[in-house]
């Protein structure tokens, strides 16, 4: 037999990939099973973006290996949109790098940053992927607890009393997923502060400024923050792109031409097509924003009577995707949702994907027609 990487018995495989198969095989066995666990728009991207890129498919180098760093049209844009939407000055050339997704951005990131046993500040909860990348390039992940009580930001006094002579990088995701927290200018300027302080690198990932969220921030707006700052940001869920995958790591030129070494050698440029869609997603008017969210808040209110009817409580003020619950005391996030899931066919996430401050919170998906939603509150009264 030959054996596997030691990197393997450092990670499982992702959650959702597992759960799926359980929910796809109820499907198949003829159970109407709700999917509200899952973050992946349904709703069709702006209509130009669609044409866009079935008009690229004349072009004569539609086919062919694109450049590493983008069309230089894609980072103008990114440029463009950074400027309009975050008041933040961007370099199209320096500045800006596009990836598959701001996924392959964590881990591009962190190899090209992070070395066996260096250590990264890890939020929790948080995105299960930052735990399972630091733990594949070989590095420490340490945990730093957010909490209600202090609305799911950062504690500094806390992390000041942590060993931090080994901390290189720093992950932090602004709004919040998965609680929807929206960041003060203070936080950001505290992690500015914090990583000059430490000379730690801060990666705020940051796709869901545009979902229910009137104030969209960036921490690159922060005077200083450059010098110690990247942010990925993506198009999945702002304009309904998530199969599409096209992202972005903004910051200054020299992180982005460490990234471009490890991302060169990874993959051979997007696809031609997708870039011009992207180009055109990002030129859409703030009318594109308005719309979507009329939508997402006409569901929100949904899941709000479906929090109610599972005698869950939760944050009105918070943003993004999803809607993050706090169940009765007592009561296991992954019992719940299983029994949630048998009984009433409807498939929730567990907030103990997240960290062990999910336990005792669950997580609903705005992704789902408003029948559906209603459906699912029929069946739980």
């Amino acid at each position: 037999m030959i054996q596997v990487a030691n990197r393997l018995n450092t990670v499982e495989e992702y959650y959702f990939s597992k759960k799926l198969r359980e929910v796809n095989s109820m499907i198949a066995d003829g159970k109407p099973v709700i999917n509200l666990g899952i973050g992946s728009p349904d709703l069709q991207p702006p209509q130009k973006v669609v044409e866009a890129i079935s008009a690229s498919f004349q072009n004569p180098n539609a086919h062919k290996y694109q450049s590493y760093q983008g069309l230089p049209e894609l980072r103008e844009a990114m440029a463009k949109f950074y400027k309009a939407h975050f008041s933040v000055s961007l370099s199209p050339a320096t500045e800006i790098l596009p990836l598959m997704g701001s996924k392959e951005g964590i881990m591009h990131i962190s190899m090209a940053y992070l070395n066996e046993g260096d250590e990264v500040l890890i939020p929790n909860p948080g995105y299960p992927t930052y735990q399972s990348v630091t733990k594949l390039v070989g590095a420490k992940g340490i945990l730093y607890e957010l909490d209600e009580a202090n609305n799911w930001m950062p504690n500094f006094d806390e992390l000041e009393k942590l060993d931090l002579s080994k901390v290189k990088l720093m992950w932090v995701n602004y709004p919040h997923m998965p609680t929807g927290a929206k960041p003060t200018k203070y936080v950001f300027e505290e992690l500015v502060a914090f990583g000059k302080k430490h000379n730690i690198l801060i990666v705020n990932d940051n796709p869901y400024s545009f979902i229910l969220n009137n104030e969209p921030k960036s921490i690159l707006n922060v005077e200083g923050a450059k010098e110690v700052c990247l942010e990925l940001n993506s198009l999945s869920k702002t304009f309904n792109m998530a199969g599409w995958r096209v992202g972005m790591v903004v910051g200054d030129s020299t992180h982005i031409s460490n990234i471009l070494k490890v991302k060169s050698n990874m993959d051979s440029g997007m696809f031609f097509g997708i870039q011009k869609g992207a180009v055109e997603a990002l030129n859409c008017s703030t009318m594109w924003f308005a719309t979507l969210n009329n939508v997402y808040q006409e569901r929100r209110q949904l899941v709000w009577q479906l929090a109610d009817a599972l005698n869950c409580t939760y944050d009105k003020n918070a943003s993004g995707l999803f809607v993050w619950a706090k169940l009765p005391e007592f009561i296991k996030s992954e019992e719940f949702i299983d029994l949630v899931l048998q009984e009433n066919h409807i498939f929730i996430t567990p907030g103990t994907i997240f960290g062990s401050k999910g336990e005792g919170y669950i997580r609903f998906s705005l992704c789902a027609s408003t029948e559906a939603l209603e459906e699912a509150i029929e069946r739980v009264k």
